[in-house]
């Protein structure tokens, strides 16, 4: 998964970086808030892990922010030299997720984010997943639609099943060549949209289907249901 983390020392933010990258999701850091916050207007993340005390503005004011101005529900978690009740409570208070002291020690680190990102996205982790009539198989990198197998390429199930894992989320044009192509793989400019719009018409996502797959322009994209339900997913032990 995609995760930022912010923190101005370099030895810190390499250790978180390594620590979450060696479990298998991607990490983009930042050294100031500024420069997150003026990438989240046009950027996706799935966590964040962020210091309290930065160069230009505190911890609890970057969350808040993230959380009233944005309305982003992200995770946010607080990797912090200040431990004491009064600190939890107002990281916390501020809309952190959860909290943890410095110095960092890498499997605490590593088993909060893991328990952070399964609790807000239940649909990333499991065997076989549902999503109506809409059938996927992560085993084999399959889907069926109301039983009949659909004939996909490796890419497009990837993008496909990240899409309806995140149902109802805006998620960036980064975010979604990062999950299918890898980081730092170059493609083709307009790869991305040729592959929405396979997966658009081979899923025959239209609103009969209870499903709007939607541009946001200068932004990314957007699979939602018609219904207005969060529609969560059903798992199956099978394949695990």
């Amino acid at each position: 998964m995609r995760i930022a983390a912010l923190d101005d020392e370099a030895h810190q933010l390499e250790l978180i970086r390594h620590s979450v990258e060696v479990i298998g999701h991607e990490c983009h850091g930042y050294a100031d808030g500024k420069s997150l916050l003026r990438d989240l207007h046009r950027e996706t993340y799935d966590l964040l892990v962020l210091d309290w005390r930065l160069p230009d503005i505190e911890g609890p004011r970057v969350v808040r922010w993230i959380r009233e101005d944005l309305g982003n529900p992200m995770p946010i978690l607080f990797v912090t030299h200040r431990s004491e009740e009064k600190d939890l409570v107002e990281g916390l208070a501020a809309g952190a997720d959860d909290f943890m002291a410095k110095p960092i020690r890498v499997s605490e680190l590593q088993a909060r984010v893991r328990a952070l990102l399964r609790r807000a996205y239940p649909a990333h982790h499991g065997g076989e997943i549902s999503f109506r009539n809409y059938r996927f198989y992560p085993s084999t990198r399959t889907l069926r639609i109301a039983g009949k197998p659909v004939d996909m390429s490796r890419r497009e199930y990837e993008l496909a099943l990240f899409l309806f894992q995140n149902l109802g989320r805006l998620l960036s044009r980064e975010h979604l060549r990062e999950a299918v192509w890898g980081k730092g793989v170059e493609s083709p400019s307009r790869s991305l949209d040729t592959h929405v719009s396979r997966i658009r018409q081979k899923l025959d996502l239209q609103p009969s289907n209870g499903f709007l797959l939607s541009a946001v322009y200068g932004l990314g994209y957007r699979l939602e249901p018609l219904d207005g339900d969060t529609l969560s997913p059903l798992h199956s032990d099978a394949g695990r």
